[in-house]
């Protein structure tokens, strides 16, 4: 009893935080959590800027957590689903649009600081309209950088905010020092320069490699949302005394009686009681067939009702319903991935201290060593090792890689959301495939039509079951009748039009009576089936296709098989995966015998069907514990639990939002070929990322000991921190020129 009880107690549930710039802040934001009494276990995502908590509720409560999380100053906000999904998405838009104005602003001043600073020092005042202009650069607009280090000090941390603070700081109050007092310098023999644009320039490309980040951050899901908006904000409740009141779905009850119309979609889980339909599905099982609903059939949340009425019975309410689920899932999935620890920021952690440490060395070798004037080269050599070494190309080998390999990829159909799924995409040896909408184009077609060789009015025949199947609700009629409307139609006037329940529809046309529908219609009135047919049908069962049978009173006229096509390119594609060596797996939820037949037509050996969205994550999982980097491709709502799991999630265009939001790559042509240039792309924008970061480190480990002062010595040189500040922007340039390679990529 004991243990029943603790496992009651122990909660997961994701948070929305706030004050993030790095994966050291997230690494804070976690390690804290995990300190907490009754916290089991957390993972923070610093993509997404969230945090999964597992925790036990008699402990510790998210009010507890989020007063933890203000301490080391971060935020964790705790609203419940529907707000908190409004919340996380606003303040993501506003924090952009917050960026984009500081910016602007900076720019607006940059231009002229340095105009000033490299083309007019000479002009009456030069050094106090600097000092003007460059307050407000770093002070105001770019004040987050000094609240961001300051946060970090105050734990004995820094991240690559505190370089930033560093550098443009002491360049900073260095130039107000020489402003204000020129003569300190002068005195000594030295110029009294000042470091003011250098400072603003700083500020400036941090905060535009930043701007780039951002933006590509600001596209985080909105999946949960989007979900959550499956299910209606109102219902029609049946009384006892029969009236009907319409009222809020949190209101619902277990046993509740249900009203339900054409179009309307069902709010809660339950059994129907009476009523006739055809329910779409598709979200829950990712098939394109409506299911037929009778009494005593089961209906699921967000599934939408297609032609009748019917009234059901309330079983499972709020978050017991397979939707509800599904968000669960979702929500977990995506918060427990581990945010991936990008190289620059697993480098800041070591780099930025060393900076620093070498930076206060080379102030105190100069002090000690230097001689005549060994302050001041010592206070120039600790401004220009800080300045030199401002993490611009370090800030911007990644986003800049990672926006044209996204373009590249726009332009050929790829849409890509993050850096990470370009990153493992390389890496990727096992793709699960879904089947309908992926493998197949994802809605029922007509593939066959057999005509009785005794058929002589074809035309005649074809205008009845075209006008037949225009009455009828079945969601099999629309095929029908798509495959009919170039042929040669004539107008038919029918009576005595009956559908019936599980059969198909009858009529008669000039008192005579005709049937479409299945086996057990024409069955049952005793219909012949011509002896030429039966095998061309068997085999048209036996690739998994739906039968209908058009006939009159006597025999089949003609017979008609539906099924889900298999998209054009599907063979080719999967083809050429296994060729590269990859595994390719196919899962579905429908029945054994079409999988099987889908399978073999495209080359498949390992396949799965009647999987659930669940067993499908599962699957993925056994996957990756066998260390595969693994792929899941998908369309459907249902797929959106896999797609969160899987280490690359990728949606085909024409499939579902939801899927789409949930995947981190969409392929627009729903083309599967555009997986193995998914693939091509990330490893060349990977390459790329490489090249920028190898670049930008080696422009450190030369410029750092020459900003020191080691060639003094020697030469007698010693690097001018405008210089340095010209250099550092070098860097940045030559990084961007790199990225803008990947443009002119051949597939």
């Amino acid at each position: 009893m004991e243990n029943t009880i603790q496992k009651t107690e122990i909660k997961k549930q994701t948070f929305p935080v706030t004050g993030m710039s790095c994966a050291s802040c997230a690494a804070s934001v976690d390690s804290m959590l995990k300190a907490q009494e009754g916290v089991v276990n957390s993972s923070v995502n610093f993509a997404s800027n969230s945090v999964l908590v597992e925790y036990d509720s008699r402990s510790i409560t998210p009010a507890m957590m989020k007063k933890v999380i203000q301490e080391i100053g971060y935020d964790l906000l705790t609203e419940e689903d529907e707000t908190y999904s409004n919340t996380s998405e606003e303040l993501s838009k506003n924090h952009l649009k917050q960026l984009t104005k500081r910016i602007t602003g900076a720019l607006v001043l940059v231009v002229p600081l340095v105009a000033i600073g490299m083309f007019f020092p000479n002009i009456p005042y030069a050094n106090y309209i600097m000092w003007l202009l460059a307050t407000p650069i770093l002070f105001v607009f770019g004040k987050h950088f000094f609240v961001q280090a300051w946060k970090q000090a105050k734990h004995r941390k820094a991240n690559m905010d505190t370089l930033v603070a560093l550098s443009t700081s002491i360049a900073y109050f260095f130039s107000v020092f020489n402003t204000l007092f020129p003569h300190a310098l002068v005195s000594k023999g030295l110029e009294a320069h000042v470091y003011f644009e250098a400072a603003g320039v700083i500020i400036v490309f941090i905060m535009l490699g930043k701007l780039l980040e951002e933006r590509a951050k600001s596209t985080t899901s909105s999946a949960i949302k989007k979900l959550i908006g499956l299910q209606p904000k109102t219902v029609i409740k049946i009384n006892e005394d029969g009236s009907e009141k319409v009222m809020k779905v949190s209101e619902v009850v277990k046993n509740d009686i249900l009203l339900i119309k054409p179009g309307g979609k069902i709010p809660v889980d339950g059994e129907v009681v009476n009523g006739h339909s055809f329910v779409d599905e598709s979200m829950i099982s990712g098939e394109p067939m409506p299911v037929e609903k009778m009494a005593g059939e089961k209906v699921f949340s967000g599934t939408v009702n297609q032609s009748g009425s019917f009234r059901f019975k309330a079983e499972k309410v709020g978050g017991e319903t397979v939707l509800a689920q599904i968000i669960k899932m979702v929500q977990e999935a995506q918060g427990s991935k581990a945010p991936v620890q990008k190289l620059v920021d697993k480098v800041a952690g070591i780099f930025v201290p060393v900076v620093i440490g070498v930076a206060l060395l080379s102030f105190v070798a100069w002090n000690v060593w230097g001689g005549e004037n060994a302050f001041t080269h010592g206070l120039l050599a600790l401004v220009t090792v800080l300045v030199i070494a401002c993490p611009c190309a370090l800030g911007l080998a990644t986003p800049t890689a990672i926006m044209v390999g996204v373009g590249k990829g726009a332009e050929n159909g790829i849409l890509i959301k993050d850096a990470e799924s370009l990153e493992l995409s390389q890496k990727i040896n096992a793709v699960i495939l879904d089947k309908t909408g992926t493998i197949t184009e994802g809605k029922p077609v007509v593939t066959d039509i057999l005509w009785n060789e005794k058929v002589k009015n074809q035309v005649f025949l074809t205008s009845v079951l075209h006008e037949m199947e225009k009455r009828s609700e079945h969601p099999l009629a629309e095929a029908v009748i798509q495959s009919l409307q170039h042929s040669n139609i004539e107008t038919i006037e029918l009576s005595e039009f009956k559908s019936i329940t599980g059969g198909g529809v009858t009529a008669k046309i000039a008192g005579h009576k005709y049937f479409a529908g299945n086996r057990n219609l024409i069955t049952k009135h005793q219909v012949e089936i011509p002896a030429n047919f039966n095998s061309k049908i068997g085999q048209l069962e036996k690739e998994a296709k739906t039968v209908i049978f058009f006939a009159d009173e006597k025999e089949v006229k003609a017979v008609l098989a539906i099924a889900d096509k298999i998209k054009n390119t599907s063979k080719e594609a999967i083809e050429n995966l296994q060729n590269k060596g990859i595994e390719v797996y196919m899962l579905t939820g429908d029945n054994p015998q079409t999988a099987k037949s889908v399978a073999e037509k495209v080359g498949i050996k390992n396949y799965r069907a009647e999987t659930s969205p669940s067993d499908k994550a599962d699957f993925i999982k056994k996957l990756q514990n066998e260390n595969k980097v693994v792929a899941m491709v998908g369309d459907g709502i249902n797929d959106s639990h896999a797609l969160a799991q899987a280490d690359v999630s990728i949606a085909m265009g024409k499939g579902s939002d939801i899927a789409m939001d949930v995947a981190k790559m969409t392929i627009i042509s729903s083309d599967l070929n555009k997986i193995i240039q998914a693939i091509e792309l990330s490893g060349k924008t990977v390459k790329t990322v490489r090249q920028n970061l190898f670049w930008a480190f080696i422009y450190n480990v030369i410029g750092i000991p020459v900003a020191a002062g080691i060639l003094y010595p020697f030469s007698g040189f010693l690097l001018n921190p405008m210089i340095a500040g010209a250099a550092m922007a070098l860097s940045s340039v030559s990084v961007v020129s790199n990225s803008l390679r990947l443009k002119f990529m051949k597939w």
